[in-house]
């Protein structure tokens, strides 16, 4: 037994680092994938506004919002929250912004679920799902906000 419990001590020893350093280095590979797939839609759309306008008005089924003010809340939450998640400041509110974001684009484009190829929508649940591991997790070492945790408690 006394074996076994040095095994097993020896095996274990080194799970806080690996916690720590694997996790920072998995939540910043979230951090790139996920914001790069929403920045790169956010330049999509203003690349050409009047198709951007025309789509809010006649596509994307907003709730409560107007489609010229959802569009510019779109465009700009695509554009903005990526790069705070891109440079790790202010990540789980920028991760649960970037929830929201991907939230309204679920539900304001209802055509998501009638295509016969399915990847659209898994490929919002899956942002969705990592964007969430972001918000419990955090951004991790590897993020501004874990420079500026440091700093402020010194």
């Amino acid at each position: 037994m006394d074996k076994f419990l040095r095994l097993h001590r020896l095996s274990t020893s080194f799970d806080a680092q690996i916690t720590e350093w694997g996790g920072s280095l998995f939540s910043l590979a979230i951090r790139l994938y996920v914001g790069w797939q929403f920045f790169k839609a956010g330049l999509v759309k203003i690349s050409d506004w009047s198709a951007t306008l025309a789509l809010f008005h006649d596509e994307y089924h907003v709730p409560v919002l107007p489609p010229d003010l959802a569009a510019y809340m779109g465009a700009t939450g695509e554009l903005v929250l990526p790069v705070l998640l891109l440079v790790g400041v202010f990540s789980r509110p920028a991760a649960f912004g970037l929830f929201f974001v991907n939230l309204m684009a679920v539900i304001s484009y209802p055509d998501l679920f009638t295509f016969e190829c399915p990847a659209g929508l898994k490929d919002h649940f899956c942002w969705g799902a990592l964007l969430l591991v972001l918000v419990a997790f955090g951004p991790g070492r590897i993020a501004l906000d874990g420079w500026l945790s440091n700093r402020a408690k010194k």
